[in-house]
C-alpha cells in the first residue's frame, strides 16, 4: 500500500488484518497517535484521514491505501508548537496526556471548519474524545481561546 503521512510518502507492507493504528505507532514509529480502547470508544487514535477526523482503531491500515494521513507529529515543526498546542499549555488543558494527541486532532479538525467555535461547538466536536483527568474544562478553554472567543467560553 502507499499512501501519505504528515506530508512525507511512504510505502508499507501490512497483513490484511493490520488496524491503522498499529501500522502508524509500531510500523512507522510515529507513536504521539496512542491506543486507548482498539474500540473507537476513547479517540486517542484521532488522526486525520484526508482532511477528516479519523479514529484509527477503526480502519484497517489497507483502507488508507492513496490516502493523505496527518498525525499530531505533523502539527508543527520539530521543536515548535501550533497556536492550539501553546493553547493547551497556556490553559493547562493536558495532565497526564494520554488524550492530548487525539483531542488536539479532533480540534484542529474543528478550528478548520470553524475558526471561532463558541464552547458548545467544542464540546460537540470533542465528544468522541475521553479524558479521564482535566474534566474538559481547561481542554474546552484552550480551544475556544485559539478561536479568538474566550468571553463566549
Amino acid at each position: 500500500m502507499a499512501f501519505e503521512i504528515n506530508g512525507e510518502p511512504v510505502k508499507l507492507e501490512v497483513e490484511a488484518r493490520r488496524l491503522l493504528v498499529h501500522a502508524i505507532r509500531d510500523d512507522l514509529g510515529l507513536t504521539g497517535t496512542h491506543v486507548g480502547c482498539d474500540t473507537g470508544n476513547c479517540g486517542a487514535c484521532t488522526v486525520h484521514l484526508d482532511g477528516e477526523p479519523v479514529k484509527s482503531c477503526m480502519l484497517l491500515a489497507v483502507q488508507a491505501d492513496g490516502t493523505k494521513i496527518a498525525t499530531v507529529e505533523g502539527l508543527a515543526a520539530e521543536g515548535e508548537l501550533t497556536s492550539l498546542q501553546q493553547a493547551f499549555n497556556e490553559h493547562h488543558a493536558l495532565q497526564c496526556g494520554y488524550c492530548t494527541p487525539g483531542m488536539l486532532m479532533s480540534a484542529v479538525a474543528l478550528l478548520e471548519r470553524n475558526p471561532t467555535p463558541t464552547e458548545d461547538d467544542v464540546r460537540y466536536a470533542l465528544q468522541g474524545n475521553i479524558c479521564r483527568c482535566t474534566g474538559y474544562v481547561n481542554i474546552v478553554e484552550a480551544v475556544v481561546a485559539v478561536g479568538g472567543n474566550e468571553s463566549r467560553a
